[in-house]
């Protein structure tokens, strides 16, 4: 059987507390564990579609948000 391999992937601290607390009471054991289901999930969907996951407005409406953010 194959190790899984894992890396980090940075989230603001205020957005990682907010899943904390949608967490509790769930089967999810960690934040980590919740976020990986949320984009195993959204990836699945996407990887169904033949068309390309995002328009070219949306596109460009995630760069803004990014850009407002100050991530680029």
């Amino acid at each position: 059987m194959e190790k899984r391999k894992y890396t980090t992937v940075s989230i603001p601290t205020t957005l990682y507390n907010r899943i904390k607390k949608i967490i509790e009471g769930t089967g999810f054991t960690s934040v980590s564990s919740f976020v990986t289901y949320v984009l195993r999930e959204i990836a699945a969907t996407y990887e169904e579609e033949e068309a390309e996951p995002f328009s070219e407005e949306e596109k460009n409406e995630i760069i803004e948000k990014l850009k407002k953010l100050g991530y680029l």
